[in-house]
């Protein structure tokens, strides 16, 4: 699944579609060089009088088969030089900066063939996960929470009474192929004015929402003016509160509003009760190859996905893996203390114990935590091999970044989750 390989040998990778028209090609030349043969020994037992030159330029004056082997190497390296240089000169307008062809078509041959992974969750969390799962598959679906309800997402929300776009942005710059220019725009934010706390993604999310008439068209249009590699779907097309039962007896209410609680979680649910799941993401879901949920946060990002009506009887009756990716450290206000077991037990006190059949989880301890993680008591979550795990296979493995050690490393986990959950 790499795609590392010289760029010249890329054209022979099975599965290109390539070598099938190459070999016609070569076929149809050497057709036309045996009638020109023909013609010209034609010529020769009839006693025509050809030009002394003929002589050198047919190399005449060596041995027969010597000089078929020399015709041969001599023609099939002009025939794939003429055929790589035609190719870039047409083709130079649609590769960026020193991009070879046979690279962009081996990957794009490459994205095609991927698996059909769909990812459910959001934050932060998800945006790394589909940033390295892109460089592998083409066929990526995120399934993305919408009970965001903070900063400029939650004041679009309530203003214009749209799906929060905060996450969505996140996805959408995720798996862009534009330039970081443009992923730049998108993630900035206005500072002064009426604009102030407002990212530029958002407001642009929302603009072509109006323009199109729908979110979810918006979507799919910023999409493609960002080369999204993948399609990127809310979980409901409901408007949804995130509240959460407290262990002090109180009601928090408001996915922004719960990690603030002085109290910890009991559980969370979702209001309206029963919201209906996205048609578009069932589908995704029951097509899949292999299904992710996570990383993110438990109860603000993860679970609020898994709420909503029909996702987990649509993930029952998928067939494809299954996979709760664990956090690498604890989150202040959500799970504080929390180890690997404790994370499953939240989840199976909500969901159910039979939905997922892996989980992943972080084996590499040995990078400190930021200060600031520290400052906040974020630990790293623990997993302990004699606690009782039911149900499902731990993948034990170093999916840490070394750069953000509170996070998982994009194409750790997306090599991860390929070699030792996928089933080919």
């Amino acid at each position: 699944m790499s795609l590392r390989r010289p760029g010249s040998l890329r054209w022979f990778v099975p599965g290109l579609h390539i070598k099938r028209w190459l070999l016609l090609l070569g076929i149809s030349v050497a057709i036309i060089a045996l009638g020109g043969a023909y013609a010209l020994r034609s010529l020769y037992e009839k006693g025509a009088r050809l030009p002394g030159f003929f002589r050198y330029v047919t190399l005449a004056f060596l041995p027969g088969p010597l000089r078929a082997l020399l015709f041969a190497v001599i023609g099939i390296s002009l025939l794939m030089l003429s055929l790589y240089q035609l190719s870039q000169s047409m083709l130079v307008p649609f590769l960026k900066g020193d991009e070879d062809l046979a690279d962009v078509y081996y990957r794009h041959r490459l994205m095609n063939r991927g698996p059909k992974v769909v990812c459910l969750g959001g934050g932060t969390g998800l945006s790394t996960l589909l940033r390295g799962l892109k460089n592998y598959t083409g066929n990526l679906t995120a399934i993305v929470t919408v009970a965001d309800d903070g900063g400029s997402s939650g004041r679009l929300r309530e203003q214009y009474r749209i799906l929060p776009p905060g996450d969505f942005r996140q996805c959408l710059t995720a798996l862009a192929e534009t330039e970081p220019l443009m992923t730049e725009l998108f993630h900035h934010r206005f500072t002064e004015g009426s604009l102030e706390g407002h990212a530029f993604g958002n407001l642009f999310i929302m603009a072509m929402a109006e323009i199109t008439g729908s979110f979810e068209r918006a979507l799919r249009e910023s999409g493609r003016v960002l080369a999204v590699r993948g399609q990127i779907l809310p979980c409901t097309l409901q408007d949804v509160v995130l509240c959460a039962a407290l262990a002090d007896g109180q009601k928090a209410v408001g996915e922004s509003r719960i990690p603030l609680s002085q109290s910890s979680i009991t559980h969370v649910y979702l209001e309206p009760r029963h919201v209906q799941i996205n048609p578009e993401a069932e589908q995704a879901i029951l097509e899949a190859d292999l299904i992710t949920v996570g990383p993110g946060s438990l109860y603000t990002s993860i679970l609020p996905d898994l709420l909503v009506e029909g996702t987990i009887s649509t993930l029952k009756k998928s067939t494809a893996p299954k996979v709760y990716i664990c956090n690498v450290a604890t989150q202040r206000g959500e799970t504080e203390g929390f180890s690997v077991a404790d994370h499953l037990s939240a989840l199976y006190d909500h969901v159910g114990h039979d939905v997922f059949d892996y989980v992943v989880v972080n084996s590499n301890l040995n990078y400190p935590l930021p200060a600031s993680a520290v400052a906040a008591g974020t630990k790293p979550v623990l997993f302990d091999k004699t606690a009782q795990v039911d149900g499902v296979r731990v993948v034990l493995a170093d999916v840490v970044s070394p750069q953000i050690s509170t996070h998982h490393d994009p194409d750790r986990l997306a090599r991860t989750l390929l070699k030792k959950t996928y089933k080919h």
